[in-house]
């Protein structure tokens, strides 16, 4: 074969490429389900919708999205799981060690794509590198974040001399609890942990937090803290108790303070793997994602509501700030 015809042959069927993955991605429906705490309407969730879309896969046309799967309770899972997998579809998304753990135990096959607090430490995959089963997605360093955003509440509370940590019996190690109280006596710091497994022990968890004379609060890295996130804002705002949460997202509902990787960010993250894993990349060859921005957010709002004046030092770092 001459040189240009050969240089036309491969022209061509590049350029045949993209409408052959287009016509292969309309041609059947696939379907999604979800096992996550959070809303279908919230702006994480949208974002993720965008991003499939980007990727030629849009919900209506060939992508169908399986009832259930939004704001689960942990009592709800082993239900919602056994309804999914007899569903049989093409991937699920799954929020947190609690469901990812539900649905390895009942299905090897179907890909699961998660948010996790730490994939390789829970077992869910061999390496962040080669996961090798089927299971994949973002991996949220929390160990490490929980004990950063611990430094973050210090320093913007200095006088706390009592640090309660919100804990979920569900997720938190002794291990990482451990290793949180360590940082804190590094810092002359007394730490009082307080652990619940469900919704209804969190008020009462909060204000016992209170009673015993806890100066701040850590909401540790968790779904079911994320889930009741407005009822812990609404608490500590209550008790006058500066707090930090896992998103920085959070902040704009209303907590004082909110650390770590963008919430919004994360799921557009997902959306990538997903849409991989739908044009037949096997998720044990995708390699696990880990967040490498991570951000400040301040809420004034709530910092006047609780007569709390936030160190002109901490504004200053902040990524956002909410007036």
């Amino acid at each position: 074969m001459r040189r240009r015809e050969f240089i036309k042959a491969v022209l061509g069927a590049t350029a045949a490429w993209p409408a052959a993955v287009s016509a292969q991605e309309t041609a059947r429906t696939y379907r999604l389900g979800f096992l996550l705490p959070v809303s279908r309407n919230s702006p994480a969730i949208a974002a993720f919708f965008d991003e499939l879309r980007s990727n030629g896969f849009v919900e209506g046309q060939n992508l169908a999205v399986l009832p259930g799967g939004f704001e689960v309770r942990n009592e709800q899972v082993p239900e919602i799981v056994t309804s999914l997998v007899a569903s049989k579809p093409d991937a699920i998304l799954s929020g947190g060690d609690l469901n990812t753990r539900v649905l390895e135990q009942a299905s090897k096959t179907i890909p699961v794509i998660v948010i996790t607090e730490d994939v390789v430490a829970a077992g869910f995959a061999a390496s962040l590198a080669k996961p090798g089963g089927n299971v994949t997605g973002v991996s949220l360093m929390s160990t490490d974040l929980d004990g950063k955003r611990q430094d973050i509440l210090i320093e913007a509370v200095p006088e706390a001399h009592r640090i309660a940590v919100l804990a979920d019996s569900n997720v938190a190690t002794l291990q990482h609890l451990k290793a949180l109280e360590d940082s804190a006596k590094e810092h002359r710091r007394e730490l009082l942990i307080i652990r619940v497994a469900n919704r209804n022990e969190l008020e009462p968890a909060i204000r016992d937090a209170g009673r015993q004379g806890a100066n701040a609060l850590n909401v540790l890295a968790s779904p079911l803290l994320f889930l009741n996130r407005r009822t812990i804002i609404e608490r500590a705002v209550e008790l006058k108790l500066p707090a930090i949460f896992q998103w920085p997202e959070v902040a704009e509902d209303g907590g004082l303070l909110g650390y770590g990787p963008s919430f919004v960010d994360t799921f557009r993250q997902r959306a990538s793997t997903v849409a991989k894993i739908l044009r037949g990349t096997k998720p044990g060859d995708l390699p696990v994602e880990q967040p490498s921005t991570f951000k400040l957010a301040v809420n004034l709002k709530t910092a006047k509501a609780m007569n709390y004046k936030v160190p002109a030092g901490l504004l200053l770092r902040a990524d956002k700030i909410i007036e």
